[in-house]
């Protein structure tokens, strides 16, 4: 809600600016996707990797 408020004042201070945003966003947002894909695999082998290194330390606490 926050960005179409910001984009409404951009519209009504200075509205080709905000006309060329519109029209880019989609263009960012595709240019964006692959870097987002490639956080959230890195951020599923670090979730896998930290996984790993507290198995002992959680089979240790299930058993006491």
């Amino acid at each position: 809600m926050l960005t179409f408020i910001l984009w409404i004042v951009l519209l009504v201070m200075c509205w080709p600016l905000a006309l060329l945003a519109l029209l880019l966003y989609p263009l960012v947002w595709l240019i964006c996707l692959p870097f987002r894909l490639m956080g959230i695999a890195v951020e599923g082998v670090f979730e896998l990797l930290r996984a790993i290194v507290l198995l002992p330390a959680r089979l240790l606490r299930g058993k006491a």
